[in-house]
């Protein structure tokens, strides 16, 4: 038997550095894939929440040429689903929205009128964003648009 047939015979798999290697690039792949995935997601969920926003917009119009006004702090948002009479007793409009959606970390998206933040006569509203805590950069509302 000679040395070369038997180097061959030696060398059929691969060795455990190898497949170390091989498995070492793999998992740096791999985290900058979910890096990568995670800020996506991230920038998708607040756009998600200013178009919802935005969404609100038209329905506040509506009510307040109904009413004559804008949803007061206290009735906020949940003013859109109800059936409304105007000072006559007259029924003013139907419910403006089907329902209120979430904003997209699961809380309520939050109201004021007379808003603070926001410009001309329009109530402000708004979400705190990913981090759940009011008053922050991440705060998502309508006065930036």
């Amino acid at each position: 038997m000679t040395f070369s047939s038997r180097r061959r015979r030696g060398r059929r798999g691969f060795t455990l550095i190898e497949v170390l290697l091989v498995l070492t690039i793999l998992v740096i792949i791999g985290s900058f894939a979910v890096t990568n995935y995670m800020g996506v997601q991230n920038q998708a969920k607040i756009s998600q929440a200013k178009i919802q926003i935005r969404a609100f917009k038209t329905p506040l119009l509506l009510y307040r040429q109904a009413m004559n006004e804008f949803p007061p702090t206290e009735m906020g948002l949940q003013a859109l689903l109800n059936t409304m009479t105007d000072s006559t007793g007259r029924i003013a409009g139907n419910s403006w929205i089907d329902s209120l959606p979430l904003d997209p970390w699961g809380v309520q998206y939050m109201y004021q009128f007379p808003g603070t933040r926001g410009r001309g006569d329009m109530p402000d509203i708004w979400s705190n964003g990913p981090d759940q805590t009011p008053n922050t950069e991440d705060d998502i509302g309508n006065w930036q648009d």
